[in-house]
């Protein structure tokens, strides 16, 4: 445009002579044109029929028609295809290689080609999958000079519901079919997480949750904080190192899968150790950070990083030697993370393989703390004159996740379950325990404190253990507190027994239900 407006301007003072002759603008456009067609790469549509590469689908189809005597917009027609019947065709005629008179020959119905299985490309970019068979039939029209304008408004009203009933019916026949494809994979993991343990569990839970109604919980693993709280949690960091680089023998050579892996740092762990392979996993967004930081380390020709609940994805390997996960909850089973490594375990770990940690369990004790119980339980009963105690029935049921001074201990802690995670089922991670607490102290206990502690010994020459518990150092798992209603009386020495059941609420199945039948009282408490 600036141009035109600076020749114009010569050509008033006369200078026009010395400008070279431009062309007009249509000229100008179709030489543009012209040259983007040189600077395109050469498309190849290959012949239904035989071998030969054509430069266009139109040219496709004039061969098909003069050299194999088969006109497909003539199939087109005379079937009624829509959309989904026309690429059928397409991939059937390719995947079975029919010859160009079979299509001649064909009844109205059935057609060979209505399975859904033809759905599926045979050709990769298959130019004539891409092309729409309306339009088709369109250009046939136009070059036998009947106009598509001269269709009836009635027609072209016919047309148009008739494709709507074909959406919706696509629609439709999508959505029957993966509610199918849903329900496959979940018999498909049922059989596979059940497998020889004898026992009928339903899948439990976090396998079954689609990936749009676990959003929440990978969404909240895609913010940086919670990585930076778990990298600065020492003892649950070096522990996981310590127990790689003190073993190595354990990880020389072998192909390693890190469930969860979140910034990557076990798979970099795993790869020092001596591994020769690692494959990091993870849903939430921070695998894109993962994946800059194993570059930084110079370790993406070791570590594969993938994208994707383990549910849901392939690993590139049929089994791996060993598998890595920091999958530890609130109270060890809150989010329900081991549900997914044991997935991975029974799908892809290979025979004589480990999972680390190999062992955990949870241990409870006794907590007589009267300033906590009178800042969370007793302040109901007076808040600024009013009598508020109606609220201890929605607080109370609430499991406090906080540091437990050791102090307030009153009683020798006991192991109410342990888990080998090379062998536990599915079904195992719902229970029941009955338990006895020893008290050490004559007082009021307050509150029941729930913790966990991790084993890595499996073929390991140098072990490595930590606790969550209120006696050592602390760390971002805290500990678990299930306030009392009403505090109970104890003596030193003598023995405070109950029953505990955990189970997962069905209806949030990454939270807990926990259930303490002590004394006289029983009591529901949830984890979420």
């Amino acid at each position: 445009m600036a141009e035109n407006t600076d020749a114009r301007e010569f050509e008033c003072d006369g200078a026009h002579d010395d400008m070279p002759e431009l062309s007009d603008g249509d000229d100008d456009e179709g030489q543009w044109l012209e040259e983007e067609e040189e600077d395109r790469p050469p498309v190849n549509v290959t012949c239904l029929f035989c071998d030969r590469s054509l430069t266009s689908v139109p040219a496709a189809l004039q061969h098909c028609a003069g050299e194999h005597q088969v006109n497909l917009v003539d199939v087109l027609r005379r079937h009624n295809l829509d959309d989904y019947g026309y690429i059928k065709m397409i991939n059937f005629i390719r995947s079975t290689k029919c010859a160009a008179s079979f299509l001649t020959g064909l009844p109205d119905a059935p057609l060979p080609w209505e399975s859904e299985d033809f759905l599926r490309p045979v050709l990769q970019d298959d130019l004539l999958l891409q092309t729409d068979p309306e339009e088709l039939c369109e250009d046939s029209c136009a070059s036998t000079g009947v106009s598509p304008g001269a269709e009836s408004h009635d027609a072209l009203q016919r047309r148009a519901q008739a494709a709507e009933e074909r959406a919706r019916s696509s629609e439709e026949a999508l959505t029957r079919a993966m509610d199918d494809l849903h329900k496959l994979k979940l018999l498909a993991q049922g059989l596979v997480l059940n497998a020889g343990s004898g026992k009928s569990g339903n899948l439990g839970s976090v396998a079954e949750l689609r990936e749009d109604e676990d959003e929440a919980y990978f969404g909240s693993y895609g913010h940086y904080g919670i990585h930076e709280e778990m990298l600065k949690d020492k003892v649950r960091t070096e522990s996981y190192r310590d127990f790689m680089y003190r073993n190595p023998d354990a990880f020389r050579d072998k192909v390693v899968l890190d469930v969860g892996c979140g910034t990557g740092i076990l798979s970099m762990f795993a790869a020092r150790a001596g591994a020769k392979q690692v494959i990091a996993v993870d849903q939430s967004e921070i695998i894109y950070q993962a994946m800059d930081i194993v570059r930084s380390n110079q370790l993406e020709d070791k570590i594969t990083l993938i994208k994707g609940r383990i549910e849901d994805i392939q690993l590139p390997v049929q089994t791996v030697d060993i598998i890595i996960s920091e999958w530890m909850g609130y109270f060890l089973l809150f989010e329900s993370m081991l549900d997914s490594v044991l997935y991975a375990r029974d799908l892809y770990l290979a025979d004589g393989g480990s999972v680390y940690p190999d062992l955990c369990n949870i241990s409870l004790a006794a907590v007589g703390d009267a300033q906590k119980h009178q800042e969370h339980i007793a302040f109901w009963d007076d808040v600024y004159g009013f009598n508020m105690g109606c609220m201890k029935k929605a607080v109370v049921p609430e499991a406090v996740v906080e540091v437990v001074k050791d102090d307030t201990l009153i009683s020798e802690p006991a192991v109410i379950q342990t888990f080998d995670c090379n062998r536990v089922c599915l079904s195992d991670l719902e229970f029941a325990s009955e338990f006895s607490l020893k008290i050490t102290a004559s007082t009021e206990c307050t509150a029941i404190v729930g913790y966990f502690d991790i084993f890595f010994e499996k073929g390991c020459g140098n072990k490595v253990m930590f606790s969550t518990g209120p006696q050592v150092t602390k760390t971002h798992w805290k500990q678990t507190v299930f306030l009392l209603e009403r505090p109970v009386s104890v003596q030193a020495g003598e023995e405070l027994r109950g029953k505990i059941i955990v189970r997962k609420n069905k209806k949030d199945p990454r939270s807990l239900w926990v259930t303490f039948d002590l004394g006289d009282g029983k009591q529901t408490y949830s984890l979420q």
